[in-house]
């Protein structure tokens, strides 16, 4: 028995059965049988990147699963996690490294889905802050993040206009996680003290 993946269209069996008859789940055959990949792209923003990017993969049975892809400065870059059959990755590789002149991609191993579940324990704790724009905020912020050994999920960053006094204005918008064992009230005392030294407005909550 097969089922179409809804993203690729490749076919993958709902369940494997092995010598003795015993019939296993179909997570079973694709932690065997699937690779994982985190890939980063970029290049001169323009149309029909992220199409070819998705014909390539699609043409090695691949599944895009996740991506974040944004254009910056007039580049268009991003990250994106795909899962291919382990016997087309290597071909998957080659045809991502013949996309050059179009875009720059980058194949890299990516964690198992479990690995992923294990991480989602710790506590997740999201960071706002705004201010005036100076050298030295995301600096400084991610200091506290490392000594406290929080891992970065998600960071976001930008300038605007400051509507009433001028000048520009820099914010960011962080999803961290918090160790198993970790206090996030010792984070928050140390990121609301470095906001403070920084002159910037800092919010935070859950995750």
């Amino acid at each position: 028995m097969v089922r179409r993946d809804g993203a690729s269209g490749c076919l993958r069996p709902a369940a494997t059965t092995d010598a003795a008859g015993s019939t296993a789940p179909a997570g079973a055959w694709l932690d065997a049988r699937m690779s994982r990949l985190v890939l980063t792209v970029i290049g001169d923003d323009r149309a029909g990147l992220v199409g070819a990017l998705a014909d390539v993969i699609g043409d090695h049975g691949g599944n895009w699963e996740q991506s974040q892809m944004a254009e910056l400065a007039g580049q268009f870059a991003g990250i994106v996690v795909v899962e291919v059959p382990a016997e087309q990755e290597a071909a998957l590789r080659a045809a991502l490294d013949g996309l050059d002149g179009l875009m720059e991609v980058s194949a890299h191993p990516g964690l198992p889905p479990k690995a992923e579940v294990e991480a989602s324990a710790w506590t997740p704790l999201r960071i706002d802050l705004i201010g005036n724009d100076h050298p030295g905020i995301v600096r400084d912020i991610s200091a506290v993040l490392a000594r406290h050994g929080l891992s970065i999920e998600t960071i976001t960053t930008g300038q605007r206009d400051a509507p009433m006094a001028g000048g520009r204005l820099f914010e960011a918008h962080l999803v961290v996680r918090v160790p198993p064992g970790g206090d996030p009230a010792d984070v928050r005392d140390d990121l609301e003290r470095v906001a403070s030294e920084l002159f910037v407005d800092l919010t935070l909550g859950h995750g």
